[in-house]
């Protein structure tokens, strides 16, 4: 596979009829490529809960299909029954993943559509759900390159860099948030070599960041968590690079668990930590990660999930949080498609956003 298939992979599509939204299932990566065809909302909430697809732009691409998929099966000869069923089929897909802010600014865009235009009837409605399902796609691919355009004058050649999950093409669209600067190097002929924590305990770093970065031809070496301070101790990472599913108004940046501790022992080693989002994932509205919901997920996922037989005993207890808050004191700075913000973040973050939308 090619670093031009790579950067384009089509894992979030539309079918050719509009009736189903398509997906690469990321569960079984790295040994299998498999397409879903996804048509009911108990399939699309599956598939955001179960992880088969995932990375925070990605699920705002396939909730914008998905809610245009579901509409077009509603059964409704007026508005308000129309908007009453959509607006059920919408809180249940958004109930799926309540840390991914992408999730709900997805729904909300396409809510935002449907309510906008009650008085022209439901054909004019689906049409326009239509066309703002793919602007939200096309969008994500204008930001990811942005980004990584943004994220390449951060590293030199030859940079060591850390990553933690997967914030890649599979996670977004073509490039990737997290990933996309280590691409769009390789397409300029900047040699980076990347350090990817294999992200315990489902292992996106293992199964879909090295399956990424291997197939485009770049230097990766795959170590376990807890690797991560003795390779920053040998002088071996220059940088850290993550994506994330939430940042508060302060720079509190929720992601992957695990993530923190990234932070942490960067802030220990002088190692700049460097947190690539969408402004989309950016919740001005929530003030502080405090104020982040912790998706809390299944004990099997610890215990037994890629094992032959469980690795603990079925009465033990398992504490499964999904993701973690890094404090905005350990990020060195947050790069968006709008440019590289520094702290102090609240500020910071506000100014860059009014000026850009002016």
């Amino acid at each position: 596979m090619s670093l031009k298939s790579v950067t384009h992979i089509d894992n979030v599509k539309l079918s050719e009829d509009g009736n189903s939204v398509i997906i690469i299932d990321q569960t079984k990566l790295p040994n299998r490529t498999e397409y879903l065809d996804l048509r009911t909302a108990k399939d699309i909430y599956d598939a955001i809960f179960h992880l088969k697809v995932r990375g925070a732009p990605a699920i705002g691409i396939f909730a914008g299909y998905g809610m245009y998929v579901l509409a077009k099966n509603i059964k409704a000869d007026n508005f308000d029954d129309f908007y009453s069923e959509f607006s059920k089929l919408k809180e249940y897909i958004n109930s799926s993943r309540p840390t991914a802010v992408n999730l709900s600014h997805a729904l909300e865009r396409m809510d935002k559509i449907v309510f906008e235009n009650r008085d022209n009837g439901i054909d004019v409605i689906l049409q326009l759900m239509f066309e703002e399902s793919k602007k939200i796609h096309e969008e994500d691919i204008a930001m990811c390159k942005a980004i990584s355009e943004y994220g390449l004058t951060l590293v030199k050649e030859g940079d060591g860099i850390l990553t933690h999950c997967n914030a890649g093409p599979l996670a977004t669209s073509r490039y990737g948030t997290g990933l996309g600067t280590l691409f769009l190097a390789k397409e300029r002929g900047i040699e980076l070599k990347a350090f990817c924590d294999e992200t315990r305990p489902l292992l996106q770093g293992a199964r879909l960041t090295t399956y990424e970065l291997q197939k485009a031809g770049i230097d990766c070496t795959l170590i376990c968590d807890n690797m991560a301070s003795i390779v920053m101790k040998e002088g071996k990472i220059n940088a850290c690079f993550v994506g994330c599913d939430r940042v508060a108004a302060n720079g509190d940046v929720a992601n992957k668990i695990g993530t923190s501790g990234v932070a942490i022992l960067a802030k220990h080693y002088g190692i700049p930590f460097y947190v690539f989002c969408p402004s989309s994932t950016i919740d001005f509205n929530c003030e502080t990660g405090a104020d982040i919901k912790i998706e809390q997920r299944a004990p099997e996922e610890i215990k037994e999930k890629f094992y032959v037989e469980p690795m603990a005993l079925p009465e033990v207890k398992c504490y499964n949080p999904a993701f973690d808050v890094t404090d905005n004191e350990l990020v060195t700075a947050i790069v968006t498609e709008k440019g590289i913000c520094r702290s102090p973040y609240k500020e910071n973050l506000a100014t860059l956003f009014k000026e850009t939308e002016k």
